[in-house]
């Protein structure tokens, strides 16, 4: 490519898959403000990150409720309608992919994603074969933003951090690919991640 540019790299959640917790949190609570005191007392999201990490689901779900038994039925929910916090695919994003893709370069996902959980999702979606390979947390035991898992993907796919642009709707990873030479989008919206993939001169 002229820019330079060989690979582009997707997040999946919230890129091109929607992921909303609330869609089963929402059952269990009568507003917003409950959700969010269950989600600070439980540490949600440090609890859920061990899962993306590789830890074992139902192990997860038994300690957690015994730590919080007055929560331990939403807890056990969690993951028991895990399918339906993910929604159908984000159209315009996969259209980006499958863009990129017909254009010749090479595509990738790098994804904090519990193994369990991605085998229960992956049958939904259609958008796989675009892909040349996927690094998901949940089998490599580390999460982004740690640079430990960038490395995976660039030694086990022969990519060229500098000639490789991330789309990630966590700043945090953004901020962490831009440190080891990537080029990265900030994902709020598939608009705006289409104009800016169209600035690094990709044809999408």
């Amino acid at each position: 490519m002229s820019s330079g540019i060989d690979t582009v790299v997707f997040d999946l959640g919230n890129v091109l898959i929607p992921w909303n917790i609330h869609n089963v949190l929402g059952d269990y609570f009568d507003s917003e403000e409950a959700v969010s005191a269950f989600l600070t007392e439980i540490d949600f999201a440090g609890w859920h990150a061990r899962q993306d990490a590789g830890y074992p689901v139902a192990q997860a779900v038994a300690e957690h409720s015994a730590k919080f038994p007055h929560h331990a039925h939403v807890i056990t929910a969690f993951y028991a309608r895990w399918n339906e916090t993910v929604g159908p695919v984000i159209e315009e994003s996969a259209q980006m992919l499958a863009s990129l893709r017909a254009a010749g370069l090479r595509c990738y996902a790098l994804s904090n994603f519990s193994a369990e959980l991605f085998a229960q999702s992956k049958p939904r979606y259609d958008f796989w074969s675009h892909f040349e390979g996927i690094v998901l947390s949940g089998e490599e035991g580390v999460n982004k933003p740690d640079a430990r898992i960038y490395q995976v993907l660039f030694e086990r796919h022969a990519i060229d951090p500098a000639r490789a642009v991330f789309i990630d709707d966590s700043l945090p990873n953004v901020l962490a690919s831009r440190a080891l030479g990537m080029r990265a989008v900030h994902f709020r919206a598939p608009g705006e991640a289409r104009l800016a993939l169209r600035g690094f001169g990709l044809p999408v």
